[in-house]
């Protein structure tokens, strides 16, 4: 079979055996991947990223000198199952699946391991209890969106969003871009996007952003200034003494009713996901956000960083940090798609064959036109195809 192995940064397209499933595997044709920023990120990065995933107790990729081939959001049909394998998806059922394979004693990581090969290639394994039917006839492109949409519901849930929370996304890359689509599918009211480049801040327009910003022009963090959030430590000084004093001038005890104050009314603030995964992005977010402010960090950064713990501190900031997804929240990203819950079609921005997946690395390393450029296994076009 054909599929495209990176080494030494090097992409190329070769002849490789076909995959032979295991007990409780199944071999599957692969009809779409996308390209992650992960695999952009490991590319050139992978002796950095597997000295930090050893650290972790992930040993599968640890060197750029090794061959992998990526890809782990795919949409696929089934082909065969390994011997004794209890499943009831047949031969011809289009699905999607966790992308993670036991290996032996250990559970790989599909597409990010030199043992257990993505679907960068015509073929590859899934692991029968993580594969999942395609339901309500949904198209395989889309389909291939489920595990980044995973990615974004679960970062959307470790932010704990109310509807009627000011949400601001940092970067509109495919990850910013699909957290835009599924708080507009959670009926958040008030969405920012923040992103230099006109094209992307265009594309959380469609993807459902109620506001756009060019950082180099505003603040996105200043966006909403009737919303109740405090900026200044006199501010919050102010509000204390003063409720204090109000209180006071009531015939009854004071704390009862600050206690359902607190309760009732809460601290007002912005909940912030960092999507752009570059030193200093943090740091920024620091010094520009409200007091109180909940950051849910989903970009990679791989390169070491620094912040300001004091500011952190004096804001009392609230910092979270998210990664995957459970099996779950992957199921729930898969019908949400395949109910018409989430429109994820502003992401898809290209399409190519294996020859082409050199271009679009190319394509995607610069903050252009692109999003979202999905693998066509089957398609003999070397060349960049916009859309679908």
């Amino acid at each position: 079979m054909k599929a495209v192995v990176c080494k030494d940064k090097i992409l190329t397209v070769v002849d490789r055996p076909d995959p032979v499933p295991a007990k409780g595997q199944l071999l599957v044709r692969v009809i779409r991947c996308g390209i992650c920023g992960s695999d952009l990120h490991v590319r050139q990065h992978c002796d950095h990223w597997g000295k930090l995933m050893v650290r972790s107790g992930y040993t599968a990729l640890q060197s750029s000198s090794q061959e992998v081939v990526f890809g782990h959001e795919f949409s696929a049909e089934v082909l065969d199952s390994g011997p004794r394998t209890r499943t009831s998806l047949k031969p011809g059922t289009p699905i999607v699946a966790v992308p993670m394979l036991r290996r032996g004693k250990e559970i790989d990581l599909v597409g990010l391991s030199t043992y257990t090969p993505g679907a960068y290639a015509e073929r590859t394994l899934v692991e029968a209890s993580l594969a999942m039917a395609i339901p309500n006839g949904l198209s395989p492109e889309t389909a291939a969106l489920t595990e980044p949409l995973a990615v974004g519901w679960h970062a959307v849930l470790r932010g704990e969003v109310k509807a009627s929370d000011v949400a601001i996304v940092i970067g509109c890359g495919p990850v910013g871009l699909a957290i835009i689509c599924l708080l507009k599918a959670k009926g958040v009211r008030k969405i920012v996007a923040s992103d230099f480049s006109p094209a992307r801040r265009a594309m959380a327009q469609r993807c459902g952003a109620t506001k756009v910003i060019d950082p180099a022009q505003g603040s996105p963090f200043e966006s909403h200034p009737k919303s109740g959030f405090i900026h200044e430590a006199q501010d919050l000084f102010e509000l204390a003494v003063g409720t204090k004093e109000k209180l006071d001038m009531l015939p009854v005890p004071w704390w009862p009713l600050w206690a359902a104050g607190e309760r009732i009314v809460g601290r007002k603030h912005p909940v912030v996901f960092e999507c752009v995964g570059a030193p200093g992005v943090l740091q920024s977010i620091f010094s520009g956000v409200p007091m109180f402010t909940r950051i849910v960090v989903v970009g990679v950064c791989m390169q070491p960083d620094q912040i300001e713990p004091a500011v952190g501190i004096n804001k009392e900031l609230d910092i979270r940090f998210a990664v995957g997804y459970t099996p779950l929240e992957f199921r729930q990203a898969l019908h949400m798609l395949a109910e018409g819950e989430v429109d994820a079609a502003p992401l898809i921005t290209g399409t190519v064959g294996l020859g082409g997946v050199d271009e679009a690395f190319t394509a995607l390393a610069g903050a252009g036109h692109h999003a979202k450029i999905l693998i066509d296994p089957a398609s003999a076009v070397s060349k960049l195809e916009a859309g679908r």
